[in-house]
This record gives C-alpha cells, structure tokens and sequence, in this order.
C-alpha cells in the first residue's frame, strides 16, 4: 500500500510540473536559458532614482561588461515577475549607455510597467559570436537575460529594440532564438547584411578589428552571414511582433540648419526589404518609413517613443 501511495504522489508532482510548463507556454515567453557557470555581478552602483550599474563578468567575453538597469515604480528585491525592454546601442557609440545619455529612455521609460535593461554590446560586436572573439551573442542570451531574471525579478515577458547595428541584434536575436522575445524593433537598423558586405566589413576594420573574425569571408562562410542576417532570417519573425522605422538620409525637421545628408538612405532600402520579407512570413510588422531624417539620436529617441506603445501591450507593461 506505501509502494502504491508513492507513486501516486510522484504522479501527481508530474502533473502539476507539466501543468505549470504548459502555463507558461500558454502566457508567452520562452524560459530563460540556465545561467551559464561562472557569470556574475562584480560591483553594483546606485546610479539614479531607478537606475543601477553593473559590472557583470562574463565568461563567454572572458572580461567585465557594464550593464544599465532602470526599474519600474513599484519594484523591490523579490517582487516580480517583471516584463523586460532591452535596448541594445549601435556601432561606434562612446560607452553602452548612448540610450539614456542621448536617446531619452529614463525619460520615455519612466511610467513604463517594465524592467528596462541597457547592456554593452562592443564596439562592433554586431550582436555575434566572433569566430575569433568575444561571444556577444551567448553573452547576452544565456549570461545575461538569466542574470537579470535572478537578480532583479525579471519574467519571460521580453522584448527587444536597437539602433542602427542594434538593430540588427535585436531583430536577429529575436528570430534565432524562437520564443524569447514577443516583440522587437529596429531604428535605422542595418537589415541586410549581405546586400552591403563591404560596408559591414569597412566599419569593423574602421575600428581596429579583423573583418574575418566576425562572420569569416561570405563567399565562402555565405551560411554563416545568413544565419546573422535578419532579411535571410524573417520567416522566423512570425510570432513576433516587429517595428522598423527607418529615414531617408537627407536632413529633416530634428536636423540642426546646415546639416547634410548621410548614409540612412542605403538603411532605408535594407529596412524595405525586410519589412517586406517578414510580412510575406505572416509577421505583424509595424512600419515608420518617415521621409526626411538622417542617422542620428532625435530621430531614435522619436523613433523609440513611437513604437513603445506596441512594445509595451507586447509585453503586458
């Protein structure tokens, strides 16, 4: 009669496990992966009202990185879970924290329901795992996206938003790890990889790095920049709800007098064939193709206004 009440009871601990697993499907938001062995919080400031840095060690970059945390009103240790925004910076940008320093995010965040989370992603990281290099990409999603659930209460309500080169790290994180991200949206975002190879190549060597140790040469690693690049990458989008916005490249109304033109144009054809590639997938995608504007900060801060109120339904904040 023991034998028989004990594995009665075991059955029902699997019932109940299976019943809380497929809750959390059914809500949305696949789990975080397991914390990668050794990631952690080295130091932690105060650095506003609701702001926090960290500096998080990191094996998959075999160095520190500082991470920008803003928490919604109302949060404390222990509470949650708590939707989540990251925003992910672009190329060349001074240090990580470009979006709240010049992009407005305290500010635009600040009656937001959601964690706000604003990681350092290189200089041009390009939201990859380097063949020889730094691994940004296992960073952020099995180091910190964890991290963040542990320390500060975070749920699988994500979503995901970058400029420029975060664009493309946040519309190619969101397709190659399916379930992760319920919305995503890209500023200006370069969409396309291989229809501008040589550019891509020019800004990392621009900055002091091996253009091979990225994605290797694409005539003969093409599989490997397809799997990085978004457009080759939009029939995964469907489940996701996207935002793209993108200008002309020639100077508009947020443009100081006397300004020129600049390369948001070629972006502008690369968020197009995006856009169009995932709506021919089934994907809701939401589009600002604004005319005037160049590549520069008020129109992402305009941009990020804009698309946070699909952003935030997306994620229930």
């Amino acid at each position: 009669m023991r034998r028989r009440w004990i594995w009665a009871a075991a059955a029902g601990v699997v019932a109940v496990v299976v019943v809380v697993a497929v809750v959390v499907v059914l809500r949305g938001g696949a789990a975080a992966p397991e914390q990668a062995s050794g990631v952690r919080v080295v130091t932690r400031e105060q650095a506003g009202e609701r702001m926090q840095d960290l500096t998080v060690r990191s094996p998959a970059l075999g160095a520190t990185t500082p991470v920008r945390v803003l928490l919604p009103q109302g949060w404390t240790p222990g509470s949650g879970p708590w939707p989540v925004l990251y925003l992910l910076h672009g190329c060349c940008s001074p240090n990580h924290l470009v979006w709240v320093d010049e992009g407005g995010a305290e500010r635009l965040t600040k009656d937001l329901r959601a964690i706000v989370v604003v990681p350092d992603g290189g200089q041009v990281g390009f939201y990859s795992d380097w063949l020889r290099g730094p691994k940004w990409e296992t960073y952020h999603i099995k180091e910190l996206i964890p991290l963040i659930e542990a320390e500060f209460g975070a749920g699988p309500q994500r979503a995901i938003a970058g400029l420029s080169m975060g664009g493309l790290g946040a519309m190619a994180y969101a397709a190659r790890h399916p379930g992760m991200f319920r919305a995503a949206a890209s500023y200006s975002g370069v969409l396309d990889t291989t229809r501008d190879r040589s550019g891509t190549r020019s800004l990392v060597s621009r900055n002091g790095e091996d253009p091979g140790n990225l994605w290797g040469d694409l005539d003969t690693n093409k599989d490997v920049w397809e799997a990085h690049n978004p457009t080759a990458l939009a029939d995964r989008l469907k489940d996701v709800q996207l935002y793209v916005s993108c200008g002309d490249g020639l100077p508009g109304p947020l443009d100081p007098p006397g300004a020129s033109g600049d390369y948001e144009g070629a972006l502008l054809a690369q968020a197009q064939t995006f856009a169009e590639r995932a709506k021919q997938a089934g994907a809701r995608v939401t589009t600002d193709f604004y005319g005037e504007g160049t590549h520069t900060f008020p129109y992402w801060e305009r941009a990020l206004e804009r698309s946070l109120p699909m952003l935030r339904a997306a994620i229930g904040a």
